[in-house]
């Protein structure tokens, strides 16, 4: 199924299936809790973020042909960074280059983002996806001067900007995505695929992140976890590096679930 988290006509937040472009099933309960069917509509008013987080983890250098293309050597563990709660933003709304800490460097980053449904500790890979509530685009953006040069030798400040973190445009549950590790992913800059590959990619797939992320370690239930993204970023564009100016739009698009679009615009300036 996929479940839309938005705002209706009159402003309440709700849970549906969609129905077509403007129509929502409404969805009753709660996301981590259950939802069922109501049989109800309601006209969807503003598509949000499908859910809000209770925590977000990052996992760095994950798909062999971006370490190859960032000079990295492939790492022997994962690589974890996390990002803070204000990064979410939602599809449609602006990712917002900083201004005030200013970067002129700000990149996009594709990524399938998986999220724990309850509970998850030492969690073993074999029944590591019996934990995953479910699957939904993001964009990693990330602050490469920050992250790379300024950052004190920690990637966090480059990753943690507000906006930097777009989810959506919905929630796929684990039927409809059987292997997350089959799945197409791209991401379209201004309509130009820059980045398109397959999540087959990752040097440590879903169940092993799950595994190595629970280790002695605690996932609380709406954990999103980010696995990485595939080569084509900005960063490594040649001639010269392509980063994300105002005006620009990103789209991320993975198979079986649909496209995260959002806008970019200078911190300040939107809205």
């Amino acid at each position: 199924m996929k479940i839309l988290r938005f705002a209706d006509q009159h402003g309440t937040i709700r849970h549906g299936r969609q129905l077509d472009p403007q129509t929502a099933e409404i969805l009753d309960g709660d996301l981590l809790a259950g939802l069922k069917p109501t049989g109800q509509s309601a006209r969807i008013g503003k598509l949000l973020a499908p859910l809000v987080p209770s925590q977000i983890l990052g996992v760095g250098l994950n798909y062999r042909q971006h370490a190859k293309e960032s000079g990295f050597p492939i790492p022997e563990l994962p690589v974890l960074f996390v990002k803070g709660l204000n990064t979410l933003q939602n599809p449609g709304d602006p990712i917002l280059l900083p201004r005030t800490l200013r970067s002129d460097e700000v990149d996009y980053e594709c990524e399938l983002a998986v999220v724990i449904g309850r509970v998850a500790k030492n969690v073993s890979r074999e029944k590591a996806l019996d934990y995953v509530l479910g699957y939904t685009c993001a964009n990693d953006v990330s602050a490469r001067d920050w992250q790379l040069r300024r950052g004190g030798g920690q990637w966090c400040r480059g990753k943690f900007f507000d906006t930097f973190a777009p989810l959506g445009p919905c929630l796929v549950t684990p039927d409809d995505i059987p292997n997350p590790n089959t799945l197409k992913i791209r991401t379209l800059l201004n309509g130009e695929a820059v980045q398109d590959w397959n999540t087959n990619d990752m040097i440590f797939n879903v169940p092993t992140l799950i595994e190595f992320l629970s280790a002695s370690t605690t996932l609380l239930p709406g954990t999103v976890i980010l696995t990485g993204t595939p080569q084509g970023v900005g960063m490594a564009a040649k001639p010269q590096p392509r980063w994300l100016r105002p005006g620009d739009s990103v789209a991320i698009e993975i198979e079986g679930i649909g496209t995260l679009q959002n806008p970019v615009a200078e911190e300040g300036q939107a809205g």
